[in-house]
């Protein structure tokens, strides 16, 4: 008989981040700022459990190499960069000055400066001056969802064997199942989801996660 997943309520939520992967007072801040000052946006913000995970995986992964796309206010890339292998860098890639100005305020608190490199501008455009040999150990994409094929293809060929591409709002808030989805994120998402479980380059899994996180690993 099939498992039907657990529906992680607030409540349960605040569990699971207590007795796992509670911030510490760095990212408690940043969270706090982020709500604080951006309330309409925060919500573009990974949740703390996925922040924790992340850093494990990172950590496991022994990823030196990393690119993110969407910075946002700093809570994933921090989450990433703390996961490093010594002598790891972080490339960011993100359009706005306003918020990733809060992200270099925090990544300069968490000691973080010297091993996050930040490119304002068009990720699909910068992307292109990456050394295209495969390079690069791990991804982490979340960013507007109409450009994530865009941004898979540059940066499959540039990711090592065995190294991760993380894919975030993959379930889009449980709307992906919708048989007639309503905006376009949407509608990009479920091309981008069969695309990625179609590509023989990598194997993947889809992990029920936040708002869903898809981990692929390059072949």
């Amino acid at each position: 008989m099939t498992k039907i997943p657990l529906a992680l309520t607030a409540e349960l939520q605040e569990y699971v981040v207590a007795n796992g992967s509670t911030p510490d007072a760095v990212l408690r801040d940043l969270i706090d700022e982020t709500a604080r000052v951006l309330p309409g946006d925060q919500g573009m913000q990974i949740s703390a459990e996925q922040a924790g995970f992340m850093t494990l995986l990172t950590r496991i992964s022994g990823a030196r190499q990393a690119v993110e796309i969407g910075t946002f206010t700093g809570l994933s890339s921090i989450a990433i960069a703390r996961g490093l292998a010594e002598g790891g860098k972080l490339t960011c890639f993100d359009v706005s000055d306003e918020f990733t100005s809060i992200a270099r305020k925090y990544w300069d608190r968490a000691g973080l400066t010297d091993r996050i490199e930040l490119i304002i501008g068009p990720a699909a455009e910068s992307l292109k001056a990456l050394p295209e040999e495969p390079h690069i150990d791990l991804v982490f994409i979340d960013a507007d969802k109409t450009g994530y094929l865009n941004y898979w293809e540059q940066l499959v060929p540039r990711v090592r064997p065995g190294g991760l591409l993380l894919l975030d709002n993959v379930l889009r808030h449980g709307h992906i199942i919708d048989p007639h989805p309503g905006d376009e994120g949407t509608i990009a998402m479920v091309e981008f989801n069969r695309h990625v479980l179609d590509d023989p380059r990598v194997e993947s899994v889809l992990v029920p996660i936040a708002d869903g996180l898809t981990i692929a690993r390059k072949l």
